[in-house]
């Protein structure tokens, strides 16, 4: 047995049981750590320009690692880890880069690699580190596996550009490995799904949730934010919408439900985001008005979200939230449908 394989929380585990008013009601859905952000460039080992967008898995040894992105001062980007026994603070960063572009190898990494999603597969007892590859023809979905974060297996580009904001399914879907990815297409910006036999050749295509028209905080552009969580109900998704206004882009939160054996199929999609930029290092940075999350962790209970987020792509933030609680708010604030303002 991988001496790193997780604990994992299985989707029966989750207690699903309806939490009384009290304990949803009147609180925020997502809150905010007092001491964020939790890590900047001025922690990193190296000199960098700025930390962002990270992946996140919790080690059989309890230990949170955060695969980060990390933008030197020449604006490329490569991944570093960085380890801690709560997730919290005392972050123990590598010394060098852990994963840095390969373009003599892989030439659709030679403007650098940016932001990881870590799934742990059962199946192949490894983690798959699904990430985008960033070359000359545009953003590409590229796909990795490590046993440890010390050596990685490259699988090379997967999906072709312009495509990114990905992560796989922890476990196969009718005989076939699931990606959820966004690509850019003349109909806008939209989360697809696609299906594989062996990780490397995809196909079956689906569109998954198309970003709303019109006015809606989502209208335009979407794309997946952390892994989704597999519970009893359904494919828990947290999800980016931007809205473009006249002083530039904000980047929000919102919620969506997927069916288990069919995750095309949308049940619940959220009417309003659930968390936008409000702190001063989420307003304020190299890019203004953004949170966006790559990864979370599942406490023990396995309720807990420690949901880990990039704050104006400039620093890495951490916010806490209960699956009970946001399936609840699905159950109260998906009326106008999933397919709302379309």
């Amino acid at each position: 047995m991988n001496p790193l394989t997780p604990p994992v929380v299985m989707p029966e585990e989750i207690t699903l049981e309806q939490p009384t008013p009290e304990a949803c009601t009147g609180l925020p859905l997502l809150t905010r750590y007092s001491g964020n952000p939790i890590l900047s460039g001025q922690d990193w080992p190296y000199p960098v320009n700025s930390v962002f967008n990270a992946g996140a898995v919790r080690l059989a040894d309890g230990d949170t690692l955060l695969l980060c992105r990390v933008e030197d001062r020449s604006g490329l980007s490569h991944l570093c880890a960085a380890r801690s026994e709560n997730g919290i603070n005392g972050w123990r960063i590598d010394a060098k880069p852990t994963l840095i572009a390969n373009p003599q190898e892989f030439p659709e990494e030679i403007w650098g690699i940016e932001d990881p999603r870590i799934t742990y597969v059962p199946e192949l007892e490894q983690y798959a580190v699904a990430y985008t590859s960033f070359a000359r023809g545009g953003p590409g979905v590229s796909l990795a596996l490590t046993k440890d974060f010390r050596s990685f297996e490259r699988l090379g580009v997967i999906m072709q550009p312009e495509d990114k904001d990905a992560a796989l399914l922890p476990r196969k879907i009718g005989g076939y490995w699931a990606m959820i990815h966004r690509p850019m297409t003349t109909t806008g910006a939209h989360m697809w799904i696609s299906y594989s036999p062996d990780l490397r050749h995809w196909g079956s295509h689906k569109i998954m949730l198309q970003a709303r028209r019109g006015g809606w905080w989502d209208a335009n552009k979407i794309g997946l934010c952390s892994p989704p969580i597999e519970t009893p109900k359904g494919w828990l998704v947290i999800y980016h919408g931007v809205r473009n206004t006249a002083s530039g882009s904000i980047y929000r939160l919102g919620l969506a439900l997927f069916d288990l054996n069919q995750p095309e199929i949308c049940l619940q999609r959220g009417d309003s985001w659930i968390f936008g930029p409000e702190a001063p290092y989420e307003r304020v940075g190299d890019v203004r008005d953004v949170v966006f999350p790559c990864g979370q962790t599942i406490g023990a209970d396995g309720d807990t979200i420690s949901l880990y987020y990039g704050a104006a792509d400039s620093s890495i933030a951490l916010a806490t939230a209960s699956i009970r609680c946001l399936l609840s708010w699905l159950d109260g604030n998906s009326g106008a449908g999933v397919e709302s303002g379309m």
